[in-house]
């Protein structure tokens, strides 16, 4: 169970947090939470974000970076085009709240800084792809493209790396985590296919034989698992692992896997004593507007997360 004050602090937040805490925490009726998400293209982060859409289709004239990008800058920018849509699926956003034809616009005047190839078919990068996968199952894109290039490219042990094209043999918990997140999130818009389906249990298990944080040759854990900060971005966490392998539960209807419990008592041990999780870090990088809490206070992002894993993990458990 939520404390009612913590509960009720989440709930005090932007439409694009607020629907689903209530869909997920506060177990508020499907009309409820349904009308909260309809206020996101009109108020808050949702509206705010929509307005800095260029008439191209584009955000910041550039597809993973801003056109004005400079090599110079402290960390990676997160205005362009593909963090954008990002956001605005994970908040909900119904995709005739975005510029008409914005699959279309993007089709016709957005290409990868790499190799400056056509937006919808992807590039060489899998968390990359990934997004753009997700991102095109939600506007109506064909991304089917991209759906056989991750089911051709997985490496041997079961994920993927985005160095790969570098000579990686080795899958990368950051790489194969966005990878099955955004695979994940495709099938459940579109049904996907057997093949992808398959792609993604492969490397689900890539992961769950690491228990979400230990590397597997010497059983020792990766510090940055437990680095724990919001907005996500393309990081790793075991607070981001587990809130997948929890979507993915749902979605098949199956049990929480047991090899999840030592990353499930790290998220539970990182609560702090006001019953909330702290942002312990902010990544660098250009930004539109903050949507969390700076480093040290209190984070409902990472509450909220942590909060609906921990939910679903007790609620299975004897």
């Amino acid at each position: 169970m939520v404390e009612t004050r913590v509960l009720d602090w989440l709930l005090d937040s932007d439409p694009s947090l607020r629907w689903r805490v209530e869909r997920d925490l506060a177990r508020a009726p499907e009309e409820v939470w349904r009308a909260t998400r309809a206020r996101v293209p009109h108020e808050g982060f949702g509206a705010a974000l929509l307005a800095r859409q260029d008439p191209d289709g584009r955000w910041a004239g550039g597809a993973y970076f801003p056109a004005d990008a400079s090599p110079d800058e402290s960390g990676q920018p997160w205005t362009a085009t593909t963090w954008s849509l990002n956001a605005l699926r994970e908040w909900g956003v119904e995709p005739g709240a975005l510029r008409p034809d914005t699959a279309g616009l993007l089709a016709r005047n957005a290409r990868w800084e790499y190799d400056d190839l056509p937006y919808w078919g992807g590039e060489v990068d899998a968390c990359i792809n990934a997004y753009t996968l997700a991102n095109g199952a939600w506007l109506g894109a064909d991304v089917s493209p991209i759906a056989d290039w991750f089911v051709e490219h997985r490496l041997a042990d079961g994920g993927w790396n985005c160095m790969w094209v570098e000579g990686a043999t080795r899958s990368s918990f950051h790489s194969t985590l966005n990878s099955v997140r955004d695979i994940l999130d495709h099938e459940v818009r579109t049904g996907g296919t057997d093949a992808l389906r398959e792609a993604r249990h492969a490397a689900q298990e890539y992961l769950l034989e690491r228990r979400l944080f230990r590397r597997l040759s010497t059983g020792e854990p990766h510090p940055w698992a437990t680095d724990l900060a919001y907005p996500f971005r393309w990081r790793y966490s075991v607070l981001r692992a587990a809130d997948h392998f929890r979507t993915a539960s749902l979605h098949e209807g199956t049990a929480p896997d047991p090899r999840l419990e030592e990353a499930i008592e790290l998220i539970r041990a990182a609560r702090d004593p006001d019953g909330t999780w702290h942002q312990r870090q902010r990544y660098e990088g250009r930004v539109w507007f903050e949507v969390d809490a700076p480093p040290g206070e209190p984070s409902r992002g990472l509450t909220f997360h942590a909060l609906r894993v921990l939910d679903w993990w007790d609620s299975a458990r004897p």
